[in-house]
């Protein structure tokens, strides 16, 4: 069975093609609030035309999908509805059955793709984890011994807090997100990039560590776990991350549908 998987987030969603946790195909598209469900349609059929994953009819067998931007969640039920009706799809919504406890003040107000990444982590690696997603926010997921989302922390992306500086600074500018060649630069446009990715790297292994604390289990018990498109930037800066794991959304998208086809 292959499944269209589609992890709609505020900036870029992420689409993939899997069978049997195996993602045969992806691709990432920025994520258009005036994109109208038609236009969503031609150009994941576009996508999907040529990929290795799909028979000749180019239609997948089920679809699974989270969002966090309600207006482009409106148009892809519009889509799915209209041009793949005849396909089991699942929306992980509140109500879809998940099998992860959500140990919060208002459950309805985590988002999906958070969940999503918490049920993956929790099958995907035993014990407690913690999943950072660096995408337009960086978010911190913990996930309990016994698989329960139990909370975590929100802070700038990456990318949104280099455009701030460029806004607001009047002799900076957006710079490429590499790693500079020394921490202690020697012009602005390495500075900028050594405050980004080794300063991003170190918050995470602080929230990280502390996180660790509040859990009260040994470190080396704990799972960390990268996701996001962002995340190959300072990845292997973080001394805490333990793995990399770029298709964690796409895997619980799958875990979802599997759970409720």
């Amino acid at each position: 069975m292959t499944l269209l998987t589609a992890d709609i987030g505020n900036s870029h969603t992420t689409l993939g093609l899997l069978r049997d946790g195996e993602v045969l195909d992806h691709w990432r598209v920025a994520t258009l609030e005036t994109r109208t469900a038609d236009e969503w349609f031609v150009l994941v059929r576009g996508l999907m035309r040529d990929s290795v994953g799909l028979g000749r009819d180019g239609v997948p067998d089920g679809i699974s999908v989270c969002a966090t931007v309600p207006s482009v969640l409106h148009e892809w039920r519009d889509m799915l509805a209209r041009y793949y009706g005849s396909v089991l799809s699942v929306v992980v919504e509140p109500g879809v059955r998940t099998g992860v406890p959500v140990l919060m003040d208002n459950p309805r107000e985590v988002g999906a793709d958070r969940v999503v990444n918490a049920l993956a982590a929790a099958t995907l690696y035993d014990g407690p984890a913690i999943v950072v997603d660096f995408g337009t926010a960086t978010t911190f997921d913990v996930v309990s011994p016994r698989g329960e989302y139990i909370g975590g922390a929100i802070s700038p992306g990456i990318d949104i807090s280099l455009e701030a500086l460029g806004r607001r600074g009047a002799q900076l500018r957006k710079v490429e997100l590499l790693r500079p060649r020394t921490v202690i630069a020697k012009n602005t446009v390495e500075a900028l990039q050594s405050g980004m990715v080794f300063g991003f790297a170190s918050q995470v292994d602080g929230i990280v560590a502390r996180m660790i604390e509040e859990l009260g289990v040994p470190t080396e018990d704990v799972h960390v776990i990268a996701t996001g498109g962002l995340a190959p930037v300072v990845v292997d800066e973080c001394r805490s991350i333990t793995e990399h794991q770029p298709w964690l959304t796409l895997r619980g998208l799958e875990l979802v549908f599997d759970r409720n086809s």
